[in-house]
């Protein structure tokens, strides 16, 4: 156990964590996608309520929400203490050398879109996972009687994306995921050595491809229920 401890300590380590952990969070982000676009349904939120009624009471997905959590801060942590790192051996970027002239914007600074995606995640479960939670402040609403009354979060959606203030802040939040994942999606396979002539081109083009299409399809939810809720 010893020598795991001391493994995940060192840079290499580090780096793998980071890895493997981002990996699994963009799977998550797919899958989330998936039950957010519900929110599209032209069903009074019906599909999506059911859909966060499932996914706050299914014992299986709460546990799996809960190593979630835990990734999450993992990968955030573990990303400070590889920029601090660097910063003490004077400027060394990110899984790439700052100093190339190939470096991109996104690679230099991840450990600052790391943080501003970590603070939208606070703000965005605070207003809604939270209140679904914890509070009673979410009205019911019934669709069968096995079911029993549900929290209606999809109220609160449309609500909350009907203020412009909350659209830019969702929106500001996706273009920093998108430059994130622009540099970290290939920078997770080249750590984990997954890297030849023949397919990484492919990575790299499949990770671009998915930094832009991914946020935007998130941002495409609030935007739709601001002009078709304002």
């Amino acid at each position: 156990m010893k020598w795991l401890v001391e493994f995940f300590s060192s840079g290499i380590g580090k780096k793998l964590l980071m890895s493997l952990t981002g990996l699994f969070l963009i799977i998550f982000l797919v899958v989330h996608l998936a039950g957010n676009l519900q929110l599209l349904k032209d069903d009074n939120g019906q599909s999506f309520n059911i859909y966060a009624k499932f996914m706050t009471s299914n014992p299986l997905i709460k546990t799996v929400s809960y190593g979630l959590y835990f990734f999450i801060l993992l990968h955030a942590v573990v990303g400070i203490l590889i920029a601090w790192s660097n910063k003490q051996a004077k400027g060394k970027g990110y899984a790439v050398s700052a100093s190339s002239p190939n470096t991109s914007w996104a690679s230099k600074n991840m450990a600052l879109l790391g943080t501003l995606i970590l603070a939208f995640l606070f703000i965005h479960m605070g207003d809604f996972w939270y209140k679904m939670k914890f509070t009673d402040l979410l009205p019911y609403v019934t669709y069968d009687a096995e079911m029993g009354p549900i929290k209606n979060l999809y109220a609160r959606t449309a609500e909350a994306f009907s203020d412009p203030l909350i659209v830019i802040t969702y929106l500001i939040g996706m273009a920093v995921l998108s430059f994130h994942l622009w540099h970290g999606f290939q920078s997770a396979f080249q750590t984990l050595g997954i890297n030849h002539p023949k397919y990484s081109p492919l990575i790299r083009a499949a990770g671009k491809a998915f930094a832009i299409l991914i946020p935007l399809a998130y941002a495409i939810i609030p935007i739709w229920h601001y002009f078709n809720h304002a």
